[in-house]
Parts: C-alpha cells; sequence; structure tokens
C-alpha cells in the first residue's frame, strides 16, 4: 500500500498539487510552495482533482473527500470551524475565535490575542481551497493574511460570490509536478 500520492491540477488560481495519504488528502500546495514529491508516487487521485474542477468550474460548493491534516490541537479545531463555514459566505478571525474551546489556547493567551493565534493556526492550513479559509477576513472586512496570497483569495471569493462565471481548464493539462524548487 503507498503511504502518499500527489497529483497536480490546473486552477484559475494556478496549478494546485494535492498530496494524499492512506486515510486522505493532507495537503494542497499552491504553485510555487510544492516540497519535493518522489516521480512514482504521481497518481491521478481522481476524486480530488474532479471536485476541485467541479468546484471551480462552478458546479460544486462543498467538498466530500476524506482529510488527514497533521497539526495541534488548536490547529485542528480552527481547521474544523473553517470547514462549517458556508460556500459564498465569510466569517472573521475573532468570530472563530470566540467559538474555539479556551483550553486550546496556550497558557497565559488573553482574550484580545486569540483572533492572532486564530490566524497563525489559518496560515498554517495544509488543505487550502478544500478547508476554505480563504473564508475568514479582517473584522472590517478587508481580506487579510492568505498564504496563497490575496490575489488567489480575491478569485476565490469572487467564484463563491458568483461574480466569476465557472473555470474551465485547458484542455491539455500538464501531467508532471511543476518544479519551482
Amino acid at each position: 500500500m503507498r503511504t502518499a500520492a500527489w497529483t497536480t491540477c490546473e486552477s484559475p488560481i494556478g496549478a494546485l498539487t494535492v498530496v494524499a495519504g492512506p486515510r486522505g488528502v493532507t495537503a494542497i500546495h499552491f504553485a510555487g510552495h510544492v516540497p519535493r514529491l518522489a516521480a512514482e508516487e504521481q497518481q491521478p487521485l481522481e476524486d480530488a482533482a474532479g471536485q476541485l474542477a467541479q468546484y471551480f468550474a462552478g458546479e460544486r460548493r462543498s467538498f466530500e473527500l476524506e482529510l488527514d491534516p497533521s497539526g495541534t490541537p488548536l490547529q485542528l479545531a480552527v481547521w474544523r470551524l473553517l470547514w462549517e463555514i458556508p460556500y459564498g459566505e465569510t466569517t472573521t478571525y475573532g468570530e472563530i475565535a470566540a467559538q474555539v474551546d479556551p483550553s486550546l489556547y496556550g497558557a497565559g493567551v488573553e482574550e484580545y490575542e486569540r483572533p492572532r493565534e486564530v490566524g497563525a493556526a489559518i496560515g498554517s492550513n495544509p488543505i487550502p481551497v478544500v478547508v476554505p479559509c480563504h473564508r475568514v477576513i479582517g473584522a472590517d472586512g478587508s481580506l487579510t493574511g492568505y498564504f496563497g496570497g490575496l490575489e488567489r483569495k480575491r478569485i476565490l471569493l469572487d467564484l463563491e460570490s458568483g461574480s466569476e462565471a465557472g473555470w474551465a481548464p485547458a484542455p491539455k493539462q500538464a501531467s508532471g509536478q511543476t518544479t519551482l524548487l
């Protein structure tokens, strides 16, 4: 049994490299942030690639994938809350921080510091797009803090708000990993 597999999918926010282990998707990497992956582990990962293509085409509003992220108890709790943000809606770091079990914050973390702790957890989300960290915005409604860059965040939010029509990949997709390392 393989312990890891990966594939690259084209999208309107650039190539996405999906990595999966035996229990599900472990990571999605943006172009320029892809670690070295073993060529022999490249596989189609048709379910994940298909659902991402449907999402970007405007045909899917939620994902039905097995996920297996690794993180601290705080990170995992925050990522579960991200998963619950409805398609096309946004929330703030403070609203998420208020929903997290206070015992998960480190000793000495004051209540006013919790949104920053949540922001750090969101910034380390290993499965962007599927775990919709792009749906978290600043308290004043501004776009803030997206590991993939604010332009990608804007594209995702526009797609979900209906501002952008669905996207279809170019007829011929690259089958190999984009090497930018």
